[in-house]
């Protein structure tokens, strides 16, 4: 890859030229809508012109900022790019916040995080109810399970995202939140019809377990903690809802792993025991941010932090008031420079 897509964004700019900004939102139109057709259609140009700005764009940047293939993506440099520019929309849309009258306010900050399904359905809902109703931001929250949403935010999809990776890539810093504390449940009589002798081997592989979806890991973990050694070759149903896997394991469909928060009324009522009362599973949480983040997105922050601290359990061997900083930009090892092609090349692959 071109030396230049791997220096910070701020020496960039030191260069005698200003970054265009129709050009930058262009190209972050033509990211988000994943086509170079889509863009035009959204920026109300033509797909001649779409191509041209990104076209300039590049080349004033020396790199390639965009994967001209089925869908759009960004490059390594692209992404960068592109979380300068959601970067300018914050602090645009704040400004304009503060300076329109009261009684003629500027339209809210459009901005998306990706959040744990779980945190979703347990102490997330106190963090969205103050950024709804402030009615600052026009927020979209992308659900994902806790071990995948890190991707959403390198590729510049989010300002911000809830991980269980402790180690933030570069450029980013990562909160510790606390732990999530989870348990094994099922109703009294599927533990009693299934589980007699408590939880053995030749039980959990003849009975089905309720889990989120392929990509959780959580009830693999669980057993092979539990047994001393990994145990897959069991029945399966996948809910992808935390509300749907509690009401399967409540109706007693499966046992599976549930947040103590969210379980905790059905427990109290006798509707779901623990299966391993000795035993829980705790999962760290971390809120991981950009270094640099404009005003409101570090508000967010706070709130986030504020929140998670608050309702969940403190993390083991992690200090909560260290925020864990990602290494120095660097070229990744064996990456190639990308051709920039000719403009016609460029063009036959750019009708999406």
């Amino acid at each position: 890859m071109d030396a230049v897509s791997n220096l910070p964004l701020l020496a960039l700019l030191e260069q005698p030229y200003m970054l265009d900004r129709d050009q930058l939102e262009t190209f972050a139109t033509v990211v988000e809508q994943q086509s170079f057709d889509r863009a035009a259609s959204v920026l109300s140009i033509t797909r001649g012109a779409v191509s041209q700005r990104i076209k300039a764009l590049e080349e004033s940047l020396s790199t390639v900022l965009v994967k001209r293939e089925r869908p759009v993506a960004a490059t390594h440099a692209g992404e960068v790019l592109l979380r300068h520019v959601k970067a300018l929309r914050i602090l645009e849309g704040s400004a304009l916040q503060e300076l329109s009258p009261t009684a003629k306010p500027h339209a809210p900050v459009s901005l998306a995080i990706a959040v744990n399904a779980d945190s979703l359905a347990t102490w997330f809902p106190e963090v969205l109810r103050e950024l709804l109703l402030g009615q600052l931001v026009a927020l979209e929250v992308i659900a994902d399970d806790q071990d995948h949403t890190s991707a959403l935010l390198a590729r510049g999809d989010v300002i911000g995202c809830i991980s269980t990776s402790a180690k933030p890539a570069d450029g980013f810093l990562a909160e510790c939140l606390g732990a999530m504390e989870y348990r094994c449940y099922a109703t009294p009589a599927f533990a009693s019809t299934h589980f007699p002798s408590g939880l053995t081997v030749p039980a959990v592989l003849s009975t089905p377990a309720v889990l989120f979806n392929r990509k959780d890991s959580l009830h693999d973990d669980f057993l092979k903690r539990h047994f001393g050694f990994s145990v897959e070759r069991y029945a399966r149903h996948y809910l992808p809802s935390p509300v749907a896997l509690l009401e399967g394991v409540a109706m007693g469909a499966g046992y599976g792993l549930i947040p103590s928060w969210q379980a905790a009324p059905l427990v109290e009522a006798g509707q779901l025991v623990d299966v391993c009362p000795n035993e829980r599973e705790m999962v760290d949480l971390f809120w991981h941010h950009w270094d640099l983040e404009p005003p409101m997105a570090s508000d967010i922050t706070a709130l986030i932090v504020k929140v998670a601290r608050n309702s969940l359990e403190p993390s083991v061997g992690f200090e909560p008031s260290t925020a864990h900083t990602g290494p120095s930009p660097s070229p990744p090892s064996g990456h190639k420079a990308e051709p920039q092609g000719g403009a016609s090349g460029q063009e036959a692959s750019e009708q999406q």
